[in-house]
């Protein structure tokens, strides 16, 4: 089957490849000159746990079993990651419930080795710390993402796919039972189409031909800011908030040369654009000082910004992934993915084997 995958980052990489490894003959369109410019390149890094997701979700369900997956993967790739652990603490009475909350549905979801610690059994762990009380989740990580591209990128290329850079969907059309696609000006056809188009995923699905308008959710954009920390690490683990109004909190993340930074805030916008705002630092110093008092003046740098294409705004409930595939909308060779913002890094490899089950 002649299969065209739109968009290679990371969950576009690991659909292309695992179609490729059935079987497909796999071609990735990709707009840019590169792999993984847009939300691959822009994030935390975080393999997450899965403790965040409504049981039963698919975002609860692809990222408990992406994370065993992608661990796995890395470790046969020669990857770099780590499964350093992360600490989502309660700086307030309040906030206890917060996270024996989310204790309770990670347990429902799979997630393995989660505890709920006092104070002190945190601080014995991270002694720079404030808190009262902390859920301690040993399974989340961080991973070279550009590193798992790469590897994505080429074993679809040992499966004999390919990728195309510089390539920008004009349309997608029925063809037949396939599929015209316009690429620079070029029809070429297909007997399948994956929408892994992160950002641009509702402008494709709108130049789909024949597709129902009704299909295509709204997408709001969410950009987050990160700020880089001078100094020496005063973590060995990553460090969250209780979660807040559209994202997880200021959290300390750490690269895998153990460099500290922080973020991503949510700021509701309606541009892609990228640039960090400096003055966006006393907002961070103050959401980071309730969790690490120590932090010192003057220690916080600009460093980048990603937006992520979320279905919901201000004051709405989280959306779930949405796969639309034939079932969904019932034309054939045909799957759009709406709304994959995190945990898509961790899902990727489970979402990819889902897609594929959907051609």
């Amino acid at each position: 089957m002649d299969t065209l995958v739109i968009g290679a980052g990371i969950v576009g990489l690991a659909v292309a490849r695992t179609l490729a490894q059935r079987g497909h003959a796999v071609v990735v369109a990709e707009a840019e000159a590169a792999i993984g410019t847009g939300i691959s390149s822009r994030n935390s890094e975080v393999i997450h746990g899965g403790m965040y997701y409504p049981a039963g979700s698919l975002r609860a369900r692809h990222c408990v079993e992406g994370a065993r997956r992608l661990y796995a993967y890395c470790a046969s790739h020669g990857i770099p990651h780590a499964a350093c652990g992360k600490l989502i603490v309660a700086t307030a009475e309040s906030e206890r419930c917060v996270i024996a909350t989310l204790h309770e549905r990670g347990v429902a979801n799979g997630v393995t080795g989660l505890a709920l610690l006092d104070r002190a059994e945190t601080l014995a762990l991270e002694p720079n710390l404030a808190c009262v009380a902390a859920l301690h989740a040993p399974g989340t990580g961080i991973v070279d993402t550009h590193a798992l591209m790469l590897a994505l990128q080429g074993d679809l290329e040992d499966a004999g796919g390919a990728v195309a850079f510089h390539s920008r969907i004009a349309r997608i059309a029925r063809k037949g039972t396939g599929w015209s696609v316009r690429v620079g000006g070029e029809d070429l056809a297909f007997d399948a189409v994956v929408n892994a188009g992160g950002l641009a995923a509702q402008g494709l699905a709108a130049a789909t031909e024949g597709y129902p308008p009704e299909g295509i959710p709204r997408q709001v954009l969410a950009k987050g800011s990160y700020f880089g920390c001078t100094g020496r690490p005063a973590f060995s683990r990553l460090i969250y908030p209780a979660p807040m109004e559209g994202g997880l909190g200021i959290h300390l993340t750490l690269d895998l040369a153990g460099r500290m930074r922080f973020g991503p805030d949510v700021e509701w916008v309606d541009t892609l654009d990228y640039a960090v705002d400096p003055a966006r630092v006393e907002s961070f110093a103050a959401a980071i000082r309730r969790y690490w008092p120590g932090l010192p003046d003057g220690a916080l740098t600009p460093d980048y910004a990603g937006i992520r294409p979320k279905l919901t705004g201000p004051g709405e409930p989280a959306a779930d992934f949405r796969i639309a595939g034939p079932a969904e909308h019932g034309l054939a060779g045909l799957v759009h993915l709406f709304g994959i913002e995190s945990p898509g890094l961790t899902a990727s490899l489970s979402l990819a084997e889902a897609v594929a089950d959907c051609l």
